[in-house]
């Protein structure tokens, strides 16, 4: 029942690094939503069952209830609480429950990952940890209601998405606005990616997360000098100098692509929006809360229910997305604990070889987008996949003319999987040259931003050392290869 959950909740990237007889567990979301599906299964099958079916049913959902528990228990010992002061955010919880939040959630602090929520109390498996009023998210229904609105909906085919933004910068310096308490409880600096400095850029230069960045930094430099000061020259009661500076742009843009949640409002239509109180919840590869987004029609409320038990005193943990460490130190300030399997290296290869050859080849090795993770996250370490995935050795093997068949003798496997595992390492050696290892009395001495680089760049590192690591010890245990055709 759990391998066949797990195939109908199977994405494009974990279809891509499956193997043949791979049967699971393919990852933490994977896992999850595979057992969530039994577990509502098995609640409708208890309100209709005998009493004989019953005790079967309530024993099945007891196992799913403990292989919940057991898919994130390493969250929770790694986060280290700390004493600090944290009035803003018991104020935001104060205001948030005057204005209808329910909430099974208190704040904490914890060591390298700044604010938290954790259970007040133990949490079971569906039960909703947080509830907010539709009434308190920000979104483009919001937006309609304001000056900033009537003055720019008929200017330049400005975007909902910059209007947004735009309200926010100059809300956060509204002294009477209705979410007064709900900015006073933000950063002053939300610290990700975009707001890395020279020293940072340059630890990162040569790989794609400093590309990532500068291209994000570059756009939203242009979208600042498109609104600017002209906002300020044609609407100045409304766009003040003094506020509409680039720091308080940035700032605002910081905040939205570090808080904001896609959500289908009561309205039925799908819009970025902020979250008030929900934006305290850390991201972990293994959340408690993985289903979100939609206003219940009923009560008008956002509800955040769980996907795994989460005990009393036990950090919550919400899920931002499926996100590569890249995407999630460029827009959020953070690498996730724990093994991403979302963390890949895509591989710029020609693909030519399969495009002359298309009619002979197989869905996998018609793929156009390789990529690889580390090695340690495939239960495949030996021959014939050593840890890569399927589509891009079938590719490789294509390119080179290395094909397998019943015909192929072994001498010819062990020949052409040496002139296979040869390639990779002239793709990859280069590539781990390029990422020296961080010497670490530089880190310890460095800003917050540079040692956010050394670990994104030691993770890359630590993935491109895998492969290295694994096709040179294929080449060295060659000669004990079994024979074993690829279909």
């Amino acid at each position: 029942m759990i391998q066949a959950a797990r195939i109908v909740h199977m994405d494009e990237l974990e279809l891509y690094f499956a193997g043949d007889d791979d049967i699971g567990p393919f990852s933490a979301r994977n896992e999850l939503e595979a057992l969530n599906l039994l577990f509502k299964m098995m609640n409708k099958l208890l309100l209709t069952s005998d009493a004989a079916s019953k005790e079967v049913f309530q024993m099945l959902q007891d196992e799913i209830v403990v292989r919940l528990r057991s898919v994130g228990k390493k969250d929770n010992a790694q986060m280290v609480s700390q004493t600090q002061n944290h009035d803003a955010e018991d104020s935001l919880l104060k205001w948030g429950e005057h204005h209808g939040v329910k909430s099974k959630l208190r704040i904490a602090f914890y060591q390298g990952a700044g604010r938290g929520m954790v259970a007040s109390e133990s949490i079971g498996v569906g039960d909703t940890a947080l509830e907010i009023p539709e009434s308190l998210i920000i979104s483009e229904e919001l937006l309609c209601q304001s000056e900033v609105f009537l003055a720019l909906k008929d200017f330049n085919n400005i975007t909902s998405e910059t209007m947004l933004l735009l309200w926010s910068m100059r809300e956060r310096h509204n002294l009477s606005s209705k979410f007064k308490t709900y900015f006073e409880a933000l950063p002053e600096n939300f610290n990700t990616g975009l707001s890395f400095g020279i020293d940072a850029l340059a630890a990162l230069e040569g790989t794609l997360l400093f590309d990532e960045i500068m291209q994000a930094k570059q756009h939203l430099r242009q979208q600042y000098e498109d609104l600017f000061p002209l906002l300020c020259t044609n609407f100045p009661e409304i766009f003040r100098k003094d506020v509409c500076t680039w720091d308080n742009f940035m700032w605002a843009c910081e905040l939205w692509y570090s808080n904001s949640m896609m959500v289908v409002l009561s309205s039925g239509k799908l819009s970025t929006c902020l979250v008030p109180v929900a934006g305290l919840l850390n991201h972990s590869v293994s959340p408690h809360i993985l289903n979100y987004g939609r206003v219940d029609e009923a009560t008008k409320s956002l509800k955040f229910p769980l996907s795994r038990p989460c005990d009393a005193g036990e950090q919550c943990f919400l899920s931002y997305g499926k996100h590569p460490g890249s995407h999630l130190v460029t827009f959020y300030g953070f690498l996730p604990r724990g093994d991403n399997p979302y963390d890949v290296i895509p591989l710029d290869l020609d693909t030519s070889a399969d495009e002359e050859d298309g009619a002979a080849q197989s869905m996998s090795t018609s793929q156009t987008t390789h990529m690889v993770r580390g090695t340690w996250l495939s239960r495949s370490g030996g021959f014939p996949m050593y840890g890569l995935p399927q589509p891009l050795l079938s590719h490789l093997r294509a390119a080179l003319g290395c094909g397998l068949d019943e015909s192929t003798t072994e001498a010819d496997i062990k020949e052409n999987d040496r002139v296979l595992l040869e390639t990779l390492l002239s793709i990859f050696n280069p590539m781990l040259e390029d990422l020296p290892e961080t010497d670490e009395s530089d880190r310890e001495s460095a800003s917050w931003d540079v040692k956010l680089a050394l670990d994104y760049k030691d993770l890359q590192r630590m993935i491109i050392s895998s492969i290295v690591t694994s096709c040179t010890s294929a080449l060295e245990n060659a000669p004990r290869w079994k024979l074993k055709v690829l279909h």
